[in-house]
């Protein structure tokens, strides 16, 4: 067990943002069960109306630390949760934490436990009695207003509800910090736990061909049954050098601390010696890919496309915009879209993610990703911002509607097009609807909303940057069933598996050369890491040599 110890001379602690910088870097955090009531209405009722009266009682309380408990109303249950404020604070900045905390853990319900800490605050409800009768509050005065007045100085802090705030931030960031060393302990954190890496070979029967359910850049994928009983899929990276080792780190700690209904959860991993796994949700039906070029092509209808079109923004603009930090995922494609029984869309593969500070527009680092799908920006000048996700996304919305890989080339006539640029004449010539898969039985009260959201795809690959949609525009626009409004589109630039710039006008479009010779042979769904350094990108128009971009 380990705890969290800080010392200070300031007099207000969590008013001085110069203080424990590193600790609260990646703060707030919320955690949810894995488990779901079995009375998902009244649980989620009593849940809802006891955090409620917590975050209003807490800061009233004479030592902001308030444990309290309601009973299930359809069932002989009761459920039970705790709230502390930090001292040091003030009664406002208490509020809008638990504030905070209320609306994260809301959308822990129905799971039957949830967490939230934050710098100034921590909470947490569950289904099974976490504190002694003996430290339960009474807060009917507190909620009625009539309590004691909030001193500068909480003075002593109840015993458990000191714990579980040390004990929580405590092992927060030990967590964090102490990543390698959280693996080997096999600690169980956020509900995923460090497997044995026999365990694993056991349930994949010794990582076997006919368990192999997919293959990506980094490593397999095998369908495992742990305890005869659970089914996961467990994903061994191949190690061809110290990246792979930071990548899986990388995904490890990112998936842990991200829930959301289109995001793949982590259930836990194995690392021992050059072995690395990470054990995740089982996907029944595979990935997205296979219904669109593979095996089971023409099975999806309209409506479950679109739903998970928009499942997949929806992912997006939580890694975006409803995380402590803003994540970007780098590396968005269809095959990197995984569907559960109910066809409904999994973000899967965090292994290439980055952050980007709220501050900051974009951060520059070297490219990393698929070709076809990247943003221009990204691969000539290593410009990396959320709206990279943005236009891969368009890209595998284009993807999805046409049944096309990005790739894949469209002879028309005397011209050769990829699927960007064919739904791009096609938008020219009104003639959205030549796009839609053969495969796709559109009914014509369905045409128009096609139409709209192959507009809404051209949209998220605008050129620059800064004329492509926030994703959360992006999911407003495919829930409301509106395009483009008075925005106009411009002929997009997009760089092709063969490394050639297609830069775009209104008008016309260029397209560049090859890269370096040395970057030939790279398999175009493969991740491709280019070194900006050595690398030109040689732009031609028919064959004519224009200009230089280095």
């Amino acid at each position: 067990m380990s705890f969290l110890v800080l010392y200070e001379n300031y007099p207000n602690y969590y008013n001085n943002p110069a203080v424990a910088v590193d600790l609260i870097t990646f703060l707030p955090l919320d955690i949810c069960g894995n488990q779901s009531a079995s009375q998902t209405s009244s649980f989620t009722e009593a849940i809802d109306g006891l955090l409620s009266d917590i975050r209003v009682a807490t800061p009233r309380a004479p030592n902001w630390y308030v444990a309290s408990t309601r009973d299930v109303s359809s069932e002989n249950a009761t459920v039970y949760a705790v709230a502390q404020c930090v001292e040091n604070t003030s009664q406002t900045i208490c509020q809008d934490c638990l504030n905070a905390a209320y609306s994260n853990l809301y959308n822990c319900l129905p799971n039957t436990e949830g967490r939230f800490i934050d710098q100034g605050c921590f909470a947490r409800y569950s289904d099974t009695p976490f504190f002694s009768d003996n430290h339960t509050t009474d807060i009917t005065n507190l909620l009625k207003g009539q309590s004691n007045k909030v001193p500068l100085i909480a003075g002593a802090v109840g015993g458990v509800g000191l714990f579980f705030l040390v004990l929580a931030l405590g092992l927060y960031y030990f967590l964090w910090k102490k990543p390698k060393k959280t693996k080997e302990d096999g600690l169980d954190f956020n509900g995923a736990v460090s497997y044995n890496y026999k365990q694993l070979q056991l349930a994949t029967n010794n990582f076997s061909e006919g368990n192999s359910i997919g293959r990506g850049g980094f490593g397999e994928v095998f369908k495992a049954i742990l305890d005869d009983t659970q089914v996961v899929a467990a994903k061994k990276l191949e190690v061809r050098d110290a990246r792979a080792k930071i990548e899986f780190e990388n995904e490890i700690l990112l998936i842990s601390q991200i829930h959301h209904r289109n995001l793949l959860r982590l259930l836990g991993w194995s690392s021992e010696g050059s072995n690395l796994l990470l054990v995740l949700e089982y996907m029944p039906n595979g990935s997205l890919d296979n219904f669109l070029w593979g095996a089971k092509r023409g099975t999806l209808n309209w409506k479950q496309r679109y739903d998970i079109i928009l499942g997949i923004a929806r992912g997006l603009a939580h890694l975006h915009n409803e995380c402590h930090i803003k994540i970007i995922h780098r590396d968005i494609k269809s095959s990197n879209i995984l569907l559960d029984d109910h066809f409904q869309a999994k973000i899967a593969d965090f292994g290439l993610a980055k952050f980007q500070p709220d501050d900051e527009s974009h951060v520059v680092t070297k490219f990393a990703g698929t070709l076809g799908y990247t943003a221009p920006e990204y691969a000539r000048h290593g410009h990396l911002s959320d709206k990279v996700d943005t236009f891969s996304l368009g890209i595998v919305i284009l993807e999805i509607i046409s049944g096309r890989r990005c790739t894949d080339v469209k002879i028309d006539g005397p011209s050769t097009d990829y699927l960007i640029e064919h739904a791009w004449k096609l938008y020219e010539n009104n003639e959205h609807m030549k796009l839609v898969d053969e495969t796709l039985d559109v009914r014509e009260y369905e045409e128009e909303h096609v139409t709209k959201i192959i507009e809404i795809a051209l949209l998220c690959t605008q050129s620059p940057a800064i004329n492509r949609p926030a994703m959360s525009e992006v999911v407003l626009m495919l829930q409301d069933g509106n395009s483009l409004g008075e925005r106009q589109l411009t002929r997009p630039t997009y760089i092709d598996h063969n490394r050639r710039i297609h830069i775009g006008t209104i008008k016309n479009s260029i397209a560049t050369s090859n890269l370096s010779q040395k970057q030939k042979g790279i398999e175009m769904n493969e991740h491709v890491h280019i070194n900006r350094a050595d690398d030109q990108l040689d732009v031609i128009e028919k064959g004519t040599n224009i200009a230089k971009i280095g």
